[in-house]
């Protein structure tokens, strides 16, 4: 399709000094800072509470069975984190930044962490309640909410629609077309048709719907990848440790060093490792706070832990796994020698080749599997944020605007299903980059209420009160938050 490539080219020359900008000066250390600041100040809740936050993801707190549990609202969002980032994601970042990518990764992850926490404890606090009992909330309304700024929360959700209903959906549908057509040899254009019906059959039931099917995907999906990438490291035991060794020297700039954009410079180890972390595990964007206010708990710190433990599920583990599956492979040499003599960059195919080099057609089969239904049940949590946040800008007319704009954000996955993979990833990157922005900035105006909510979680627990209840009156402003909801 001549006039497809000719409009990507068009669009990729205005995006790609912006993405550049965005990510080389401000939000890979913006990210950082943000998250060191965030840890500095929750004492190392990552480390201080790691064991409370695991017990948390599997116990039943404050439930009624009526709206969105506490373990929906992390499948949910582990829907949207557990998909591309982890498969062609991780290996766009092996690709160019080299293996100290994957360390950065690993910081991403760790600082990460405590920015989960303090986003997600936002969004509850600040959520809201609809007619259907299923509760709403994220950036865009606490943003407005506590800092006042309507403007800014406007132009928060209008960042989120673009990226997750558009720009993220696109990219799921590609990196799903290209492991189908790869794995199976599925044209993309019949994938587009699946991907379409599919994810039209969930998504017109709504939140609770979307909720109900990422808690029976997900689960499925994290332990079956999980338990392949351990058979292959047992296998391949005695080459990982040097194989960790050369992910810590890369990042640092002691790896072996490649020629052209491939080379393993410490910058482009850090800029890959952060940019490709921050798509996976979604700490500081912006996107985890949405799912996380619809559940239904007791405290608000609950949902924050909870939350922050998904980011050791899906960067620590899932990404990791990935990554380790890469590196053992022969493939990664082969492939970095194919790119410095012209051959195209695709992300997917390094982690299928990978796959393939250790189980045969077993692992390409697999991974063609394990493709659809990661990217497939992100595609539904992205449409989740998106209605979320349409609700939230139309207010009473949410629900028509919603009806209107499903069939465009269904089209943009047909659209990706046949798109280039350079296209839609950097149309990703930088509607990533200014939502991310945005959100950094209220919530590091913000984080004294999470610290405040925290405090209140740890006395009670202290106290002995195994199940905390939370009171908008341990709050300064108690009047920002919505009536009702924690009276």
């Amino acid at each position: 399709m001549a006039w497809l490539e000719t409009l990507e080219q068009a669009i990729y020359a205005v995006i790609n000094p912006v993405t550049n900008f965005v990510w080389g000066y401000i939000l890979t250390y913006l990210l950082l800072g943000a998250g060191l600041v965030f840890t500095v100040a929750t004492r190392l809740l990552q480390f201080r509470l790691f064991g409370h936050m695991a017990r948390l993801v599997v116990a039943k707190v404050g439930e009624t069975g009526k709206g969105v549990s506490s373990f929906q609202a992390l499948a949910t969002s582990l829907a949207a984190r557990i998909g591309t980032g982890n498969l062609a994601g991780v290996a766009l970042a092996l690709f160019v930044g080299g293996p100290g990518a994957i360390f950065w990764m690993w910081m991403t992850a760790l600082v990460g962490i405590t920015t989960t926490f303090i986003e997600c404890t936002l969004g509850q606090v600040y959520k809201v309640q609809h007619g259907d009992g299923i509760y709403r909330g994220g950036p865009a309304y606490y943003i407005e909410r506590a800092l006042g700024a309507r403007w800014m929360s406007i132009i928060f959700a209008v960042f989120l629609i673009i990226a997750y209903g558009f720009a993220f959906c696109g990219a799921q549908a590609n990196t799903i077309a290209q492991g189908l057509n790869g794995g199976y040899g599925i044209p993309n254009w019949a994938t587009a048709i699946g991907l379409v019906v599919l994810a039209g059959l969930v998504v017109y039931g709504g939140l609770k719907s979307i909720a109900r099917t990422a808690e029976l995907i997900v689960p499925v999906m994290a332990v079956g990848y999980l338990l392949v990438a351990l058979w292959i490291m047992l296998a391949n035991a005695s080459e990982v440790p040097a194989m960790l060794a050369l992910i810590v020297k890369s990042a640092f700039g002691y790896g072996p060093v490649a020629g052209g954009a491939a080379g393993y410079a410490v910058s482009a180890a850090l800029r890959n490792g952060v940019q490709r972390g921050l798509f996976s595990n979604e700490a500081g964007m912006g996107s985890t706070p949405n799912a996380a206010a619809t559940a239904e708990v007791k405290h608000p710190a609950t949902q924050g832990l909870v939350q922050a433990f998904g980011v050791v599920i899906d960067t620590l583990v899932i990404c990791t796994c990935t990554a380790v599956v890469i590196l053992l492979s022969g493939v990664y040499d082969q492939m970095l020698d194919a790119h410095a003599q012209g051959a195209s960059l695709q992300g997917i195919k390094l982690t299928q080749d990978a796959m393939f080099d250790h189980l045969g057609l077993f692992g390409q089969y697999f991974i063609g599997v394990a493709i659809l239904f990661f990217a497939y049940s992100s595609i539904l949590a992205n449409f989740a944020y998106t209605e979320i946040n349409v609700e939230y800008l139309f207010k009473k007319n949410g629900r028509r605007a919603i009806a209107i704009l499903r069939p465009f954000i269904l089209a943009m996955v047909a659209i990706g299903s046949v798109a280039s993979l350079d296209f839609v990833w950097h149309f990703a990157d930088l509607a990533m980059g200014l939502m991310a922005t945005t959100n950094l900035v209220a919530i590091l105006l913000l984080f004294p209420i999470a610290l405040r909510v925290l405090r209140d979680y740890e006395r009670q627990r202290a106290g002995g009160t195994l199940r905390p209840v939370f009171n908008k009156r341990v709050l300064k402003h108690p009047e920002q938050v919505e009536p009702g909801i924690w009276d």
